[in-house]
């Protein structure tokens, strides 16, 4: 079933006079794989509360996904080859898009920022503490 289906019958245990849980236990029974969660039966109900009785999605706010052009596409592809080590918001202030959208990097570029930093610590159990690291005999010696 989709979501809307779904709506559907929440809508109807809320007309019957069914509670949340009584909701949820029947959707539960009868669709155990695929049925919503409590927290969206809780939603869904405080809607049917308001008296807004529609089961169609809301309008979203929020600017289009205009800026994933193939130009934009193009110059952070290029950006990025000129400076493997350009960083996400340079990105986005140079091509005046959101950070949200500049992750269209992953989907369409197929890349991906790796950021390793080796941090030093010490082994649990050995009682290796941090300034016997500090000089490469100690790293092939630790019990001196």
């Amino acid at each position: 079933m989709d979501k809307k289906e779904f709506r559907l019958l929440i809508k109807y245990c809320f007309l019957k006079g069914k509670n949340t849980v009584e909701a949820k236990t029947w959707l539960g029974a009868e669709f155990p794989d695929t049925a919503p969660g409590k927290l969206t039966i809780k939603d869904w109900y405080a809607k049917f509360r308001r008296g807004e009785m529609s089961i169609e999605d809301g309008e979203c706010s929020g600017r289009p996904k205009e800026v994933v052009t193939d130009e934009n596409i193009k110059k952070i592809h290029k950006m990025i080859l000129n400076d493997r080590k350009l960083k996400l918001n340079e990105i986005t202030d140079t091509i005046k898009i959101s950070t949200e959208r500049a992750h269209m990097i992953h989907e369409y570029l197929g890349m991906r920022k790796l950021c390793t930093k080796w941090v030093l610590r010490e082994p649990p159990g050995t009682g290796i503490r941090f300034e016997k690291f500090h000089n490469r005999e100690s790293l092939s010696n630790p019990t001196t």
